[in-house]
Formats: C-alpha cells, sequence, structure tokens
C-alpha cells in the first residue's frame, strides 16, 4: 500500500489507544482505510484518503501530540 498519507507520532499506552480510536472513528466516517505500523521514532498511521489524515493530524495537535509528516 502507498504511504503517502501517513503521520509518525510519538505517544504510548492510554494515549495511543486513544488516538487509534480517534483513527477508527475517523476513517469510518470517510469510508477510508487506515493502518497502523511501527515507525523507527513513533506509530505511523496512515490512511487511504488525505482528508482523513489531515483530520487525524488535527486531532494530533489539539491533543498535544507531537506528530511529523511521514
Amino acid at each position: 500500500m502507498a504511504k503517502t498519507n501517513c503521520l509518525i507520532v510519538r505517544a504510548y499506552g492510554r494515549k495511543l489507544d486513544h488516538l487509534r480510536g480517534e483513527a477508527s472513528r475517523i476513517a469510518g466516517g470517510s469510508k477510508a482505510d487506515w493502518w497502523v505500523e511501527r515507525a523507527d521514532k513513533g506509530t505511523r498511521f496512515c490512511f487511504d484518503d488525505a482528508a482523513a489524515k489531515n483530520s487525524f493530524a488535527l486531532i494530533c495537535e489539539n491533543s498535544a501530540v507531537p506528530c511529523l509528516e511521514a
């Protein structure tokens, strides 16, 4: 799968669990696929839809979770 709509987040424990739930909710609302994989310095969240990725980035920003374009 292409990794053009991915973000690497640095969150652990309950915060990471919360972000997984938010990613699932966003992807479901956008009818887009999403997946999570480990990255060297965090967790990579990838979406099939750019709008879903952007919505997820806003949630990270509002939750004070550092995220980088991957």
